[in-house]
C-alpha cells in the first residue's frame, strides 16, 4: 500500500563498496525467452548483468530520493548510493537496507534518519499500457521490513495519487515471511481500502528462503496475479463503478523498493537484523 511517487532534489552521496549478498540459490536461469505462451512477446527487460558495484542502467531506471516518509511514515532515507543499490557481478541487483551513518547528516521526517535504502523506477524511461510484467526475486525478512514490486500511472504528476492508479504486483511485510500480497489502488479504493489479495507457497516455506517469480498479466479488461506460474487472484473491469473507477487503461511505470517501517509493516525491533537485502534477478515485460 504505497503512496504517490514524490520527486526529491538529489543530494551528494558517498560511494562505499556495496555489501556482498548473503548466500542464496543462484542456479542459472534460462536465457530470456522471446515469447511466452498466450502470445506474450518480450518488449522490455533488465537482467542486471553489469559488473559488480554498478548502478542500475540509467537508460532504464531512475531514483526516488529522500526521507519524508513516502505517505506511510517510513523510517528509511532513499539514496542512489551503491551501498544501497548495485549489481553484484553475478546477475543480481541488490537493494540493501541498513542503519544510516549519522555522519552523513541525512534528515528524515522524524529527525536524523535511522536507515538508508533504495527505490528505483522506470518513470520517464519506460512506461507502457497492458502487458505481462514479471520479476524473479528473493525477499528480505524481519519485523518492519517491506519490499515491493509495483506500478504507478504515469499521469501521477497531473492527476495525483490514487487517481493515477497503482498496481502492487508483490508486497511483503517481513513479519509475515510466508505471505505476499497483490493489490490495486484507485479513486475510492486506496490505502487500507485497496482491493487486495494474498497467497503463500504450496509447501508452506518462507519467501525469504529462495527466489520466486512474481508476475502480473494486465489486459484491457482484467488483471491477473501469479506466483511461480500459479494464478492466485483476478480483478475484472466489470467489478468497478463510477464511484470506484477502473484506473488501469493508460501507461504505468515500474518500481522496486525496500522500505523500513511504516503504518502497515510496523517498525524494526530487537528481533530485526541488518543489513537486509532484496535480490532482483530480472525484470521483464511482455506484450501481445
Amino acid at each position: 500500500m504505497k503512496a504517490e511517487s514524490t520527486p526529491q532534489e538529489p543530494r551528494a552521496e558517498a560511494s562505499p563498496v556495496p555489501l556482498e549478498p548473503t548466500a542464496v540459490n543462484t542456479e542459472s536461469v534460462p536465457s530470456v525467452p522471446p515469447e511466452l505462451a498466450g502470445g506474450w512477446k518480450l518488449a522490455w527487460n533488465d537482467e542486471f548483468d553489469s559488473p559488480a558495484g554498478s548502478s542500475p542502467v540509467d537508460t532504464r531506471w531512475t531514483y526516488d530520493l529522500g526521507g519524508q516518509g513516502w505517505g506511510n511514515q517510513e523510517w528509511e532515507y532513499y539514496t542512489k548510493d551503491p551501498g544501497n543499490v548495485a549489481t553484484d557481478g553475478k546477475g543480481l541487483l541488490v537493494i540493501t537496507a541498513k542503519p544510516a551513518d549519522p555522519a552523513d547528516g541525512q534528515k528524515c521526517w522524524y529527525g536524523a534518519c535511522s536507515y538508508t535504502s533504495a527505490r528505483i523506477l522506470t518513470k520517464g524511461k519506460y512506461e507502457f499500457t497492458y502487458g505481462r510484467v514479471e520479476a524473479r526475486l528473493k525477499l528480505p525478512y524481519g519485523q518492519g521490513i517491506w519490499p515491493a514490486f509495483w506500478m504507478l500511472g504515469s499521469n501521477i504528476a497531473s492527476v495525483g495519487w490514487p487517481a493515477c492508479g497503482e498496481i502492487d504486483i508483490m508486497e511483503n511485510i517481513g513479519r509475515e515471511p510466508k505471505t505476499v500480497h497483490g493489490t490495486v489502488h484507485g479513486s475510492g479504493y486506496s490505502g487500507a481500502n485497496g482491493i487486495s489479495f494474498s497467497t503463500g507457497l504450496p509447501d508452506g516455506k518462507d519467501f525469504k528462503d529462495d527466489f520466486h517469480i512474481f508476475a502480473l498479466e494486465w489486459e484491457q479488461e482484467e488483471l491477473r496475479w501469479y506466483v511461480d506460474g500459479k494464478l492466485y487472484a483476478t480483478v475484472n473491469k466489470s467489478q468497478f463503478s463510477e464511484a470506484k473507477p477502473w484506473r488501469f487503461d493508460h501507461p504505468h511505470f515500474i518500481l522496486l523498493n525496500l522500505a523500513v517501517g511504516g503504518g502497515w509493516p510496523g517498525y524494526p525491533d530487537d528481533s530485526t537484523s541488518f543489513p537486509q537485502q532484496y535480490l532482483v534477478d530480472y525484470v521483464r515485460v511482455y506484450q501481445k
